[in-house]
C-alpha cells in the first residue's frame, strides 16, 4: 500500500512543471489588444475626447495647429500629444482639394495664413465625432469666458469665416450651440456682399425694353455644369459658391455647361 502512494506522488511531482509551464496562457495585455483593434482594416477610431475646464470659462482642449487641409479642416496636436483632425462645427467653406469651388482657394489660404502654428482652444458640442472620424469644434483663438455674441465675433474662427463671407452656415444637429448666431453673422455678410456673396448679382427686371439684354446673361453652376436664364427658379437656387456667370450662351457651352431644360437658355 505504502508502495502505491508513494508512486502516485512521483507521477504528480512529474506532471505538476509541465502543466505549470505550457498548460496556461498568459491572456494578452491591453496594449496586445489594442494593437489588434487599431490594425484590423475599416476600423475607425471613434473614441470620445473629454475637454479640459478653462478656470471660470468654457471646457476647451488646447492644442497647436499642425496642418490645414482646407478652409474649415485642419490637423492639431493636443497638449497630451495626440494628434487630431478637426472639423469645424456650422460652417462650410467651398472646397479646395478634389475639386476647386468659387472662393475655395482664399478659404483654404486665408485658413492657413491665420491658424498654422497656432495655439487654438476647441470647444466640442454635443456630438463630438463625425462619422469619418474627425473631431468636430469650435475653434477660439483664445479661452472663452462668456459664450456671448460679442465674444463669438472677436475670438471665434468658425464665426470669422460666416463674417468676411468665406463661409455659409451648415448646421447640423445636435450640434447647434451657436447656431442662431451664425445666421445672424452670416446674413451680415451677405447683406454687405462680402467674399462669396458678392458674385451674387440680382437679375434686373425683365421687360419687353431690356429683354435682349437680359437673356445675354447666363447663371452656371458649376456642379451640376448646367446653366439658366437669370429669372430660371433653378438660378436662383444655386448656392454662391457654385454660381458662374457667363457673358454669353455659346461662353457657357464652350466651357462644358449644358443648358437647362426648364427655362431653355
Amino acid at each position: 500500500m505504502l508502495l502505491v502512494r508513494l508512486f502516485i506522488i512521483l507521477i504528480i511531482l512529474l506532471i505538476l512543471p509541465a502543466g505549470c509551464g505550457k498548460g496556461i496562457v498568459a491572456p494578452e495585455t491591453p496594449g496586445e489588444m489594442k494593437g489588434q483593434i487599431e490594425n484590423k482594416p475599416g476600423v475607425v477610431e471613434k473614441s470620445p475626447v473629454t475637454a479640459l475646464p478653462e478656470d471660470k470659462g468654457t471646457p476647451v482642449l488646447k492644442a497647436t495647429v499642425i496642418y490645414i487641409v482646407d478652409g474649415d479642416t485642419i490637423h492639431v496636436r493636443l497638449e497630451n500629444g495626440r494628434k487630431e483632425k478637426v472639423r469645424f462645427i456650422g460652417v462650410d467653406t467651398p472646397e479646395s482639394t478634389r475639386i476647386v469651388e468659387l472662393y475655395g482657394k482664399e478659404a483654404a489660404a486665408y485658413t492657413r495664413k491665420e491658424l498654422t502654428d497656432r495655439t487654438v482652444y476647441l470647444e466640442l458640442d454635443v456630438a463630438q465625432r463625425d462619422k469619418y472620424g474627425r473631431l468636430l469644434a469650435y475653434v477660439w483663438l483664445m479661452p472663452p469666458r462668456e459664450n456671448s455674441k460679442t465674444e463669438v465675433r472677436k475670438a471665434m474662427f468658425n464665426a470669422t469665416l460666416l463674417l468676411i463671407g468665406l463661409a455659409q452656415v451648415m448646421t447640423v444637429p445636435p450640434n447647434v450651440k451657436y447656431a442662431d448666431i451664425f445666421v445672424e453673422f452670416q446674413k451680415e455678410a451677405r447683406e454687405a456682399e462680402k467674399g462669396l456673396w458678392g458674385t451674387i448679382k440680382t437679375p434686373a427686371p425683365v421687360s419687353i425694353s431690356n429683354k435682349a439684354s437680359t437673356e445675354t446673361k447666363y447663371i452656371g453652376n458649376s456642379n451640376s455644369k448646367k446653366f439658366h436664364r437669370p429669372d430660371c427658379q433653378w438660378a436662383q437656387k444655386i448656392a454662391p459658391r457654385n454660381r458662374v456667370e457667363f457673358g454669353k450662351r455659346e461662353e457657357a457651352i464652350k466651357a462644358g455647361y449644358q443648358p437647362c431644360k426648364t427655362c431653355k437658355p
